[in-house]
C-alpha cells in the first residue's frame, strides 16, 4: 500500500505539477479518486504511469497529466452541468462529478460504460447520468451544457459542440490528425463569441465516428 501512495505522489509531483496543474483542489482530488480503481486489472502497475492505458474496444485512459490538466482549465463549479463524450474507465467521470453540479457522460461501447459504472459504484455519486450512444456529432437534441470534454480527438470540430455551450461554458477538445493534435478550451463569451485558447499539443485516439474534413475527391 506504502508504493501506491508514493507511486501517486510521484505521479502529482512528476507528471502533474510541471504539466502546470497546480490549483490546489485538483491536487487533492488526485490523492482522493483512486485512479488505480479505474484501471483494468491486468494493469494495476500502470496506473500511475506518464502513459495511456488501453481499455479495449479501441479505447484507452489518457495520461494523468492530459486529465488534470482538462479539469483545471473547465473551472467547474458545483452550478456546472457538464457533458462528456466517451466514458471510457469512468476515472474523469469521476473528477468531474466530483467538481460539477451534474455530469452526463455518453460512451459508444456499451461493455466500457457497464465497466465505467461499476468502478464509480464505490464513490456513490448521485449526479452522473450515464448514457449509451454515439456523441460524436452532439448530445442531447438542443440541450445546453456550462461545460463539454470530448475524451476522443475529432480532426474537424463539428459546430454542434461550441453551439451547445451556455453563455460562459467551456469546452475543451483534441483537434486534428496524428502525430499532432491540439487539446483546445473554446469558451462561449457572448451569445455570437467564442473565444479559443490552444492549451498543448498532445495526440489521443479519435472518436469513433469523429466528423473528417472534406478531403478532395478527384
Amino acid at each position: 500500500m506504502q508504493n501506491m501512495e508514493q507511486a501517486r505522489f510521484n505521479m502529482i509531483e512528476q507528471q502533474i505539477r510541471p504539466c502546470e496543474v497546480l490549483e490546489g483542489r485538483i491536487l487533492e482530488l488526485l490523492k482522493h479518486v483512486r485512479r488505480e480503481h479505474f484501471v483494468p486489472a491486468e494493469k494495476k502497475g500502470l496506473a500511475f504511469a506518464d502513459m495511456e492505458i488501453p481499455l479495449g474496444y479501441g479505447a484507452a485512459m489518457w495520461q494523468p497529466k492530459l486529465e488534470a490538466r482538462t479539469v483545471q482549465e473547465l473551472h467547474l463549479t458545483r452550478n456546472d452541468r457538464v457533458l462528456e463524450v466517451g466514458t471510457g474507465s469512468g476515472y474523469l467521470t469521476a473528477l468531474l462529478s466530483a467538481l460539477a453540479g451534474h455530469v452526463t457522460s455518453v460512451e459508444i461501447v456499451p461493455e466500457l460504460s457497464a465497466m465505467a459504472k461499476q468502478n464509480l459504484a464505490a464513490y456513490h455519486r448521485d449526479n452522473i447520468t450515464f448514457e449509451t450512444g454515439d456523441a460524436a456529432h452532439g448530445w442531447g437534441n438542443g440541450t445546453s451544457y456550462d461545460a463539454i470534454v470530448l475524451t476522443g480527438s475529432t480532426p474537424v470540430l463539428p459546430k454542434v459542440f461550441q453551439n451547445s455551450l451556455n453563455v460562459g461554458g467551456r469546452l475543451f477538445a483534441i483537434v486534428g490528425d496524428a502525430p499532432v493534435m491540439e487539446a483546445k478550451l473554446i469558451t462561449r463569451v457572448a451569445p455570437d463569441t467564442f473565444e479559443t485558447v490552444n492549451i498543448m499539443e498532445t495526440c489521443v485516439a479519435p472518436l469513433r465516428n469523429a466528423e473528417q474534413p472534406k478531403r478532395f475527391v478527384f
